[in-house]
């Protein structure tokens, strides 16, 4: 395709979004005059276009009729007009997610021969046109590795009932691209849109209530069943497809080397409401997903399969298999009636095994006991099929029904647990006080409690007993392990295999699980010593001081067998996290980007020096202050040196609706990121650095440790700070969103350092500071630059030749083209104190304006994302519509918080401001 076919195609792919948007727009129109009348429509235009004019140009005149028009909004219609502003972002949404589908349908379809850049065929191309043999291949396939997790982080501002909705718009619209439309189907088409709308005008966005831990494990459950369960097995087919293009005469069959996890019922830190019965009861729905999506498979496969006996030979192995059955469940349980029909006869024997898995009252020989006997069953018609040439069928109706059976198991999704590192040493302290073996192990120095808990983990004897009364926090916490032991004979070995400890600080951190682990038998030394471990302790490195001390904590351990043998393999692997989302806050942006690469890097050395291969797991978030960035982005952003062992990414909250939502955006996302997996393996075989990277590292670390000092002076030093935090942003309202289970602040402490990083980043968003993206960078710099002409060419090459250095800077430029310090100066009229909200918002503004002539300088670029003119362009299309929205904030926000001083309460005007919260949420397409 030549750039001018590009040219033209991207402009009709985009003059449909424009359309799209339009078009949606126009229905929201009819919805506003048919619910409010000409009225609500005249005053939502009026506020539109106020605010468009001063967004083009500031003006007094204009600016002063804007505010005054808010300013005499009724509340009636006051909370029409938020809602349709909020409502106008959830259909820009759709439409731009509905184009991202539309523009690699069209590129697939136009493109002829080209391959489209980023997709799988695009890696395999470059994979044979690098002259990497089949055995290469297949060595960089056995060692790739990637393990999507979810988490119920309360991050996802949208109810479940809303993205029904938005899923039924998107489909529709999607629709409106086919040309055989007549004119009534498309009116038809229209009239349908219409009556969603409606329905999603008349729909609260709002939820009534704290959802449960249940609520957001179904909520999880909603994407394996929509988009997951299909999808995932497409991009391996993808994959083999694509391999048997390029390596014509090799046989493939791509280990699992993608898969998703989840900690949504596992994740107990700072939660109490998930407790060892709601984590059970988690697994029990994991496990009735499966395998009703298994029977679903099943009765469709049983449909299309009708060969005949009459026509086509079986195999041996098949005719045998159904006799087995048949003997199994008795003469008189034929569940298929036509004896000619050997496939429906056997798969209907394979559903009623299905059915029957799970039920403790039926035999084992008549249901399925483990995955790999359904995966036995499913070869042996696959076999059967091949032998007499319905290699079609084969490969239509039974090789991804393969795949999703090794993929998704029984267990579905393996479940991660996680609890904070306080709570083991609370219930160790009890318990070695209750045998006497030590009065206060809390008291004890940490290499005291090394010695000891090295000791105990080493002894057959037990340290608890079934006789004893513990207190009921010691006693959830050794159900815990307990249920650990029974889950993983109940529903396979691999539904729970981590265990993960929050702020962990010491290896005794560590060393307290396996010590329990010991206890239940998740940890067991055999008669001939060889020590067999199902669980992992996982630690969770956060703070800047905790990454700091990780390599020193991972050598001690490697260093003490009885831990070094729970590793028992001969390529010994251990699973390490990193936090990005409270790195950031206790440091600043730039400081925990770079001691998480110089963290990475230590550990690995750590782990080789050991013989140890680490798998790294990065805890990001969907927001940029708590390293958000695009899947395939975050992969690349690794050092090539520290993915050799395997990664695992976080997946939350509004991330999780906008990558999974929809089959065709979960497809992209998933092929993208398959793309990267592969291409940073074949960077760590041949690890390129660039000449002065060495210099650049030592440059990095002075502009780290400048930008450390820079962001705390202001978080930690400066006296004022939390008030200006506190009152100048919906901190506490946000904290009255029912968007999760888990309490906003740990222990209900009002500290700093129990805030969690969550409502942290998302209170800042709301007031469009975005402060923890980008803060102390400016400063950071310029300490560098100096206004130095040769300073700034360091600076510039560090950019273009630098992947982590870009990656930071596009990732400030993505930041501050979100932010908008106008709007954000409005939220000082919150504070009381009229002299710190302007002291510190001078302060951050010249943070900000510095720190945006750099990036400038840097890039060379004439305005913010001139890089991404897409996202530019976005963003300077939805600000005027969010504008209106954070303007209503403020004004509800004093409304509300003065009721409250005069011990009133306004439910209906607190509504009103969590409504702008959700609007301002999608126009920004961030939470927290």
């Amino acid at each position: 395709m030549s750039d001018n076919e590009t040219i033209v195609q991207k402009n009709s792919t985009n003059n449909l979004l424009r359309r799209d948007v339009r078009f949606l727009g126009h229905i929201l129109g009819e919805v506003l005059v048919h619910q409010g009348g000409n009225e609500l429509l005249a005053v939502v235009e009026k506020i539109r276009e106020l605010s468009k004019s001063l967004r083009a140009q500031y003006d007094p005149t204009i600016y002063a009729e804007f505010k005054a028009t808010i300013d005499g909004l009724q509340p009636e219609i006051r909370h029409q007009v938020i809602r349709a502003f909020a409502i106008y972002f959830q259909l820009v949404n759709i439409a731009e997610q509905t184009h991202r589908i539309r523009r690699k349908r069209d590129y697939e379809r136009s493109s002829g021969e080209t391959v489209q850049p980023g997709s799988i065929e695009s890696i395999v191309q470059q994979l044979k046109q690098n002259q990497i043999s089949y055995q290469e291949v297949q060595e960089i396939l056995q060692t790739i590795s990637l393990e999507l997790v979810m988490t119920a982080h309360p991050t996802e501002a949208t109810r479940r009932a809303v993205l029904d909705i938005h899923q039924r718009i998107s489909q529709d619209v999607m629709y409106l691209d086919n040309p055989t439309l007549t004119y009534r189907e498309r009116e038809q088409l229209r009239e349908k849109l219409l009556a969603e709308v409606m329905t999603l005008w008349q729909t609260d966005e709002l939820r009534n209530r704290k959802p449960t831990v249940i609520d957001e494990v179904q909520n999880g459950l909603y994407y394996f069943d929509e988009t997951l369960f299909d999808v995932l097995p497409e991009v391996y087919q993808e994959l083999e497809r694509c391999l048997d293009k390029y390596y014509p005469n090799e046989t493939w069959h791509v280990p699992s080397f993608l898969k998703f996890g989840s900690w949504i019922g596992g994740d107990r830190d700072g939660n109490p409401s998930v407790t060892s019965h709601v984590t059970w009861e988690t697994l029990e729905l994991h496990r009735g997903l499966a395998l009703k999506k298994y029977e679903t498979i099943l009765v469709d496969v049983m449909y299309h399969l009708s060969f005949s006996k009459n026509l086509a030979e079986i195999s041996d192995e098949l005719q045998k298999s159904i006799e087995a059955d048949h003997e199994v469940f008795g003469p008189h349980n034929d569940f298929w009636s036509n004896d000619d029909e050997p496939y429906r006869t056997k798969i209907a024997y394979m559903i009623e095994k299905v059915k029957n898995t799970g039920n403790t009252q039926v035999a084992n020989f008549q249901k399925y006991t483990s995955p790999d006997e359904m995966i036995a069953d499913l070869y042996v018609i696959e076999r059967s099929l091949r032998s007499h040439y319905a290699d079609y069928a084969a490969d239509r109706y039974i090789k991804k029904l393969i795949r999703q059976v090794e993929l998704f198991g029984f267990h579905l999704a393996t479940l991660d647990i996680r609890q904070h590192s306080r709570e083991h040493e609370l219930a160790m302290t009890e318990i070695l006080n209750r045998i006497g073996i030590v009065e206060d192990y809390s008291t004890l120095q940490e290499n005291e409690k090394i010695e000891l808990l090295s000791k105990l983990l080493d002894e057959p004897r037990p340290i608890t007993s079934p006789y004893m009364k513990y207190s009921e926090s010691t006693q959830e916490c050794l159900d815990v392990y307990r249920n650990i032991y029974k889950a993983q004979h109940e529903f396979g070995r691999y539904c729970l295999n981590s265990y993960l400890i929050s702020m962990t600080q010491g290896a005794s951190d560590m060393l307290e699980v396996m010590v329990f682990a010991k206890e239940v038998g998740l940890y067991r030394k055999e008669a001939d010593g060889t020590v067999v471990s199902t669980i992992q302790s996982v630690p969770l490195f956060e703070t800047i001081d905790d990454l700091h001390a990780a390599p020193e904590i991972m050598d001690t351990l490697f260093k003490i067998p009885a831990y070094r043998a729970s590793l028992n393999s001969a390529a010994p692997m251990h699973e390490i996290m990193l936090g990005y989302s409270d790195s950031n806050k206790d440091g600043g942006v730039i400081t925990a980007n770079w001691e998480l690469r110089v963290a990475l890097r230590a550990l690995t050395d750590t782990g080789n020096k050991n013989g140890v291969r680490l798998k790294f797991f990065h805890g990001r978030g969907g927001s940029l202050g708590r390293g958000g960035m695009p899947l395939n982005r975050s992969i690349l952003a690794q050092p090539v040196d520290t993915i050799g062992g395997g990664i695992k990414i976080t997946e939350q909250g509004e991330v999780l609706s906008s990558r999974y939502s929809l089959q065709g955006i979960a497809y992209r996302s998933l092929e993208q990121a398959t793309f990267a997996l592969i291409k940073g393996a074949v960077l760590a075989r041949n690890p390129q650095k660039h000449p002065l990277e060495t210099e650049w590292e030592s440059i990095m670390k002075g502009i780290s440790e400048k930008a450390q000092n820079k962001y705390q002076d202001l978080i930690f030093r400066d006296p004022d700070f939390m008030t200006f935090f506190k009152q100048s942003t919906p901190l506490p309202e946000v904290g009255e969103l029912n968007i999760g289970s888990r309490p906003s602040k740990r222990n209900n402490s009002d500290r700093f350092e129990d805030l969690r990083a969550i409502p942290w980043v998302f209170a800042w968003t709301q007031s469009r500071y975005l402060l923890p993206a980008w803060y102390a960078a400016g400063t950071a710099l310029q300490d560098f630059y100096q206004n130095k002409a040769e300073n700034m060419s360091v600076l510039k090459n560090m950019y273009e030749n630098w992947p982590f250095f870009k990656s930071m800077i596009d990732g400030l430029q993505m930041a501050l083209a979100k932010a908008d310090l106008l709007i954000a100066k409005e939220y000082g009229s919150l504070l009381k104190e009229g002299s710190i909200a302007k002291r510190i918002y001078e302060l951050i503004s010249a943070e900000y304006d510095l720190t945006s002539k750099l990036i400038l300088d840097i890039t060379g670029q004439q305005e913010i994302l001139d890089n991404v003119p897409v996202i530019q362009e976005s963003i300077r299309l939805r600000n005027p519509y969010v504008d209106p929205l954070s303007y209503l904030q403020v004004d509800l926000i004093k409304e509300l918080r003065g009721a409250r001083e005069n011990n009133e309460d306004d439910s209906f005007l607190l509504r009103e401001v969590l409504l702008t919260i959700n609007g301002i949420a999608a126009g920004l397409r961030n939470t927290g």
